[in-house]
């Protein structure tokens, strides 16, 4: 894991999850990267780094409504991280939102207050 300046935020700017995580840093007034999934697409280096520290499951957004579009057969066929990759890179929004790159290196997906405040008190947590 690489080690940034400042952390990173992952994911579409009209996200619910995704707002929140970025007004509490902001709240927090922890500077921050902001990398949107619609404009500048999925890091294919990022993504592949993503899943073997999370898990292709943690991030794929199964109970998302751009999941819920997904033709029942393309669903049945993502088993593994190779399939949930082509689909994540294919529909960015399948994504579970966001996934943040802390300053440390380490990864988390969702948004927590608690686990966010712990992660500014100790930033190698």
């Amino acid at each position: 894991m690489s080690k940034t300046s400042s952390p990173t935020v992952y994911g579409i700017p009209n996200c619910s999850t995704v707002k929140n995580a970025r007004e509490w840093l902001a709240a927090a007034d922890l500077h921050f990267q902001f990398h949107d999934f619609k404009k500048s697409g999925v890091p294919q280096d990022a993504l592949a780094d993503w899943m073997d520290a999370l898990g292709w499951e943690a991030l794929l957004n199964s109970k998302g409504t751009t999941w819920r579009k997904v033709d029942a057969s393309r669903q049945a066929a993502i088993h593994d991280a190779a399939s949930a990759s082509a689909l994540m890179h294919e529909l960015p929004s399948v994504i579970k939102r966001p996934v943040v790159r802390w300053a440390d290196g380490s990864l988390t997906v969702g948004f927590s207050a608690a686990q966010f405040a712990a992660k500014q008190a100790h930033p190698t947590a």
